[in-house]
C-alpha cells in the first residue's frame, strides 16, 4: 500500500479504509462493507481484526458505517491487507465519496416499502463512481417509503417511495420534484450529480457541498417538475423484533450510542451460521432472515450483553461523540457522560425529547439541531435549548449541575416538557 496522504490524517478529514483519520485513541478506520451488508463470518472476522489491530471498539456511524479504534501507523497496512483481501470492505481510490447512499437496515426485505430501495441505492452508487468532482461528504438518502421512515436523517438528495414503483425527488431537503418511476430513479439522480459536479468545477472557491447552491442553481439539477412534500410518516422503530411473512424475522439491535466492544459482537456473529446483517443509522444491526427462536435468541442475547433490544431505550434517543479522551479535540468525556444524562432524562426521552452530547462545536455525532445540546467546554458543558453546538448557550454546567436540573420540578426539565407539549400540538 502506498504511503499515506498528509491530509489523510488531520482531524476533520473524512475517513475510509485507505485514509484513517487521526483522533486522541489513535487512527480511526472507516469500513465500506460491500452493499452495507454482512454475513455472521464477516462480523466475526472484522471483530478480530478490531481486536488485532485496534483497541477492540467497534462504532456504527449515523450514516451506517463501520469504524474501528486506537488503529496504529504499524497495524494499518496489516488491517488494510486483510480487509481487501477478505473482501470485506467496497474501496476504490478517488478523491470523490466511498459511498454516497443511506438506506434502511430491512430495505429490500420490508413488506411495507413501495420501492426496491436496496437495489436503487446499489445503481446509484455505480452511477456515482463515474461522476467525478463530487466532494467527500455527500448523502442521497434512499427511503422505499415504508414502515423504516428515514426523515430524520439530512442529506443532499432525497428519493421517498410515494407510490407502488414511484419515487419522489428532493435536492438539498427543501426543494422537492415530482414522481419519477423507479427504473428511471438511478438516472435522475445520476443527472443532478453531474450538474452539481459540473458547478463545483466552475466555481470551486463558492461551492463545495451541495448547500452551497443558490435557489436557482439547485433547482437546475434536475428537469422535473415541482411538488409538494410527500405527507408525515410516523416515527420508525429503531429496534426490537420486526416480521414479515409468518416465519422470517429481523431482530434490530443497537449500540448504545453507537459504540461496543469486539468481543460482544462476536458473540452475536457466533450464534448464527447465516443470516444477512444491515447496518442500520441508527446506530444497529438488523440480522435478517431469521425464524423466530433464533430471532428471540438472539434479541435475548444482546440484551444481556447491554445492548439496545427495545425500541424505548432512551439510549436511542441520545446522539454522543466519542468524547474525551478518545478524541483529542474534545473537551468533555461525552461517551461515559451520556450514559448518566440518559438515564436521568429517560422520561424526557420517551416522550420524545431528542439530546446531543457533543464534545465541541464540530458535531461530528449529529449536525442538526436537538431539543437539548451539551456543548464540551473546559470539563463542563454549555447548554443549548432547540438548537445546534453552534448556538448561544443559556449556561454553562458540571455534569452533577445537569443531572440535577433534569429532574422533575427543575428547570431544564421544565423548559424541555414546555417545548415538547408546543411542538406536539404544532
Amino acid at each position: 500500500m502506498s504511503a499515506l496522504p498528509k491530509e489523510a490524517l488531520r482531524r476533520g478529514w473524512c475517513p475510509s479504509t485507505l485514509r484513517p483519520m487521526e483522533t486522541g485513541d489513535g487512527w480511526l478506520v472507516r469500513l465500506h462493507p460491500p452493499g452495507a451488508q454482512l454475513t455472521p463470518a464477516q462480523l466475526r472476522r472484522i471483530a478480530a481484526l478490531a481486536d488485532a489491530h485496534g483497541n477492540g471498539l467497534i462504532e456504527i456511524s449515523a450514516r451506517a458505517n463501520l469504524q474501528l479504534r486506537g488503529v496504529t501507523s504499524k497495524s494499518h497496512p496489516v488491517l488494510v491487507e486483510h480487509l481487501l483481501a477478505e473482501h470485506l470492505v467496497d474501496e476504490h481510490e478517488g478523491d470523490g465519496p466511498q459511498r454516497v447512499t443511506l438506506v434502511s437496515p430491512l430495505a429490500g426485505r420490508d413488506p411495507t416499502g413501495l420501492i426496491d430501495a436496496a437495489a436503487l441505492a446499489a445503481q446509484i452508487e455505480q452511477r456515482a463512481r463515474a461522476v467525478s468532482g463530487l466532494p467527500v461528504k455527500l448523502s442521497v438518502v434512499v427511503d422505499d417509503g415504508g414502515a423504516q421512515a428515514l426523515d430524520e436523517f439530512p442529506c443532499d438528495i432525497r428519493l421517498v417511495g410515494v407510490a407502488a414503483g414511484r419515487a419522489a425527488l428532493c435536492l438539498g431537503d427543501r426543494l422537492w420534484r415530482s414522481q419519477v418511476a423507479e427504473a428511471e430513479a438511478a438516472a435522475e439522480v445520476e443527472t443532478a450529480l453531474r450538474r452539481f459536479a459540473a458547478l463545483r468545477k466552475a466555481a470551486p472557491d463558492r461551492i463545495r457541498r451541495l448547500r452551497d447552491l443558490s435557489p436557482d442553481e439547485l433547482a437546475g439539477l434536475t428537469d422535473l417538475p415541482a411538488t409538494d412534500a410527500p405527507g408525515l410518516r410516523p416515527a420508525p422503530r429503531r429496534a426490537g423484533l420486526f416480521a414479515w411473512g409468518e416465519d422470517r424475522f429481523a431482530p434490530l439491535i443497537g449500540l448504545p450510542f453507537g459504540r461496543y466492544d469486539a468481543t460482544a459482537l462476536d458473540r452475536l456473529g457466533a450464534e448464527l451460521d447465516r443470516a444477512a446483517i444491515g447496518l442500520s443509522p441508527w446506530r444497529g444491526l438488523a440480522f435478517r432472515d431469521l425464524g423466530r427462536t433464533e430471532a428471540e435468541s438472539l434479541l435475548a442475547l444482546a440484551d444481556d450483553l447491554g445492548l439496545i433490544t427495545r425500541d424505548d431505550d432512551p439510549r436511542l434517543s441520545v446522539q454522543a461523540c466519542a468524547g474525551s479522551p478518545a478524541c483529542s479535540r474534545a473537551e468533555a468525556p461525552t461517551m461515559a457522560d451520556a450514559a448518566k444524562l440518559a438515564e436521568a432524562a429517560g422520561d424526557l426521552l420517551a416522550q420524545g425529547v431528542t439530546l446531543h452530547v457533543s464534545g465541541c462545536i464540530k458535531a461530528c455525532a449529529h449536525p442538526a439541531a436537538a431539543d437539548l445540546t451539551l456543548v464540551g467546554r473546559d470539563g463542563r458543558y454549555d447548554v443549548v435549548m432547540s438548537g445546534t453546538t453552534r448556538d448561544k448557550p443559556v449556561a454553562t454546567l458540571d455534569l452533577p449541575a445537569l443531572l440535577t436540573r433534569l429532574q422533575p420540578g427543575q428547570d431544564i426539565q421544565a423548559r424541555l416538557k414546555a417545548a415538547r407539549s408546543t411542538g406536539s400540538q404544532g
